[in-house]
């Protein structure tokens, strides 16, 4: 009698048990900041370095909170990725469906020119963005924050990719019962691609949440602060550090992003594969 293994039971090869340990040391790289951050967030002041005995607290989230406006933070930073999310939706879907779906001359070649915009750093824009914000006298406002970033070519890069994806039956059907080209945007084109709407904004939501160099900038008053640039003045030497207190705030920021993630990961991870390359 012999004994062989079934090929759910073989052992992993030596390339794939290297990916596997490859894969756990990069969680673990990119995961050490956030759980020193939650580690020293609870540990009394003085103690965040420290692994004595000396219990936890939630203190320092309470003085974290009193010691800044973070409700207005988190309002303007919800206004800001709300205004930007709208108009990249706007405007990449209208863009995408076009580079999808309609055949213009110089259609390829402008793709190509938008596609572009990826391989240059918002940084190098900022003085050109920040005249023309001061032109339109948007300066110190959600709009100017959010109005450099609403014309996104990765958006439009990957809703494109989605509409392409959509089997060109569903359209000619809903041409068939009367639908104008707009009708079948919005009956057939956007529906499908709603796993890789949700990706797209989950990317969105999470880079303008972060975004802290462009509002820094363009931004003057308390009232208009987003998350990034109060805690940023939080954390000021000026007005002493705190390990501790700073990150609580830190954790604070940061936490309705972790949640959204931890809720949305599977529908994220969908999103962009059924944005697959054709």
């Amino acid at each position: 009698m012999t004994l062989s293994l079934s090929p759910s039971r073989r052992w992993p090869s030596a390339g794939q048990t290297f990916d596997t340990i490859g894969a756990w040391l990069l969680a673990l790289l990119w995961v050490a900041p956030l759980m020193f951050a939650i580690w020293a967030s609870l540990r009394p002041s003085g103690a965040a370095l420290g692994f004595g005995d000396v219990g936890f607290t939630l203190d320092n989230y309470r003085n974290a909170w009193n010691a800044a406006p973070w409700l207005t933070y988190f309002a303007n930073t919800l206004m800001l990725v709300s205004f930007t999310l709208v108009g990249q939706f706007v405007l990449c879907t209208l863009a995408g469906y076009a580079f999808a779906r309609f055949a213009f001359p110089g259609r390829d070649v402008l793709f190509v020119v938008i596609l572009m915009q990826l391989f240059i750093l918002p940084e190098v824009l900022i003085v050109e963005n920040y005249a023309m914000i001061a032109r339109l006298s948007l300066f110190d406002s959600i709009a100017g924050m959010g109005l450099p970033y609403i014309a996104s070519a990765f958006g439009i890069f990957l809703l494109r990719q989605a509409f392409k994806s959509v089997p060109i039956e569903l359209e000619e059907a809903a041409r068939i019962e009367g639908c104008g080209w707009l009708g079948v945007l919005w009956r057939v084109y956007v529906p499908a691609a709603r796993p890789v709407y949700l990706a797209y904004a989950l990317v969105s939501v999470a880079t303008h949440w972060n975004n802290f160099l462009w509002p820094l900038i363009v931004t003057n008053s308390p009232d208009r602060r987003p998350l990034t640039v109060g805690l940023s003045l939080f954390g000021a030497p000026e007005s002493g550090v705190d390990i501790a207190i700073v990150s609580a705030a830190t954790v604070m920021v940061i936490a309705p992003l972790l949640i959204a993630f931890l809720i949305f990961q599977r529908q994220f991870i969908q999103g962009f594969l059924r944005a697959g390359i054709k």
